[in-house]
């Protein structure tokens, strides 16, 4: 701005210049693109395919990027034909106030040895929790494994009666008869990611890429199912057992799936509550919070997420 002064030039051109275009179109020929553009022969046709045409026969208006503007200006840049493109609203709200509320479920790679083929890891997840509940590996993708394993869940949580909630993105096998009629007839209710959006399942995505950035996890495939299983296994018992997990304060899952997290957060919260008494000049606010996470949320209907950073 000091140098425009300095030059003797008086306007801001930070907004650009504001004298008209001299190759501006006039009144009479934007009224006549706007109306050329609605005859019935172009007003179900974009003006890509419009230009062309126009071309084909001779004639030219305007180019395909001031078609555009001028339909948004005159507010008709909608869709200009029957067909309408594909919209995908956002997943439901699903609110986990406790274990076996909300699960959440998807099938990752494994690699093998031969190229080309893989195993296929299915894992079944607590929201709430965190904790692995279910669990195969297959050597395909398919509705039938998957409504296995969740039958083989429901039994081994001991889960009576409905409430539950299975979320999963858009996979034949998520949405496979089979699978479909397996929540069905056991009160389970299904939720869907939207098509293409990941996001929609991030407590999972995270737990895969906890699992494939372990340093147990092979350098090399697999060699054969059987090994996938073993580790799969090992994993999982880890994960479950031993894995102090960032997003639940830093217990296991097995620990605030079975309500353990409690009192084990109450004991931390006495040390270091008796920590600070003994020497408060060295804490310059409050100790550190060991408060249980009494909610958590899957696709919030406001837009936030809830953070899932998992401690590899």
């Amino acid at each position: 701005m000091q140098r425009w002064k300095a030059e003797g030039i008086p306007e801001d051109r930070r907004a650009g210049p504001k004298t008209r275009p001299s190759n501006k179109l006039s009144e009479e020929e934007r009224r006549h693109v706007l109306d050329l553009v609605n005859t019935p022969q172009y007003r179900d046709l974009p003006p890509a395919q419009i230009v062309p045409l126009l071309a084909d026969q001779g004639e030219y208006v305007a180019s395909e990027s001031t078609i555009y503007r001028l339909l948004r200006e005159a507010d008709q840049a909608t869709h200009r034909s029957a067909a309408r493109p594909r919209t995908s609203r956002a997943p439901r709200e699903c609110v986990a106030t406790g274990p076996n509320q909300v699960w959440s479920w998807d099938i990752t790679y494994l690699r093998s040895s031969v190229a080309g083929q893989y195993f296929y890891l299915y894992l079944i997840l607590d929201v709430w929790s965190r904790k692995i509940v279910g669990a195969a590996v297959h050597a395909e993708e398919n509705a039938e494994h998957a409504a296995e394993l969740i039958r083989e869940a429901y039994r081994s949580e001991g889960i009576d009666g409905k409430g539950l909630v299975l979320h999963s993105d858009n996979g034949s096998p998520m949405k496979g008869a089979t699978m479909l009629a397996t929540l069905q007839q056991l009160g389970v209710a299904a939720s869907f990611s939207r098509p293409g959006v990941s996001d929609d399942n991030p407590f999972v995505e995270a737990l895969f890429r906890t699992a494939k950035y372990r340093p147990e996890y092979p350098s090399r495939p697999f060699a054969n199912i059987d090994d996938a299983s073993t580790w799969a296994t090992a994993f999982i018992d880890w994960y479950n057992d031993a894995h102090f997990h960032s997003a639940i304060r830093f217990v296991t899952p097995s620990q605030r799936h079975n309500g353990e997290d409690i009192e084990i957060l109450e004991r931390r919260e006495a040390v270091y509550a008796a920590a600070r008494r003994k020497n408060p000049q060295r804490w310059a606010a409050r100790t550190r919070n060991w408060t249980p996470q009494q909610v958590v949320r899957l696709n919030p209907a406001n837009g936030r997420r809830d953070v899932d950073r998992e401690a590899a």
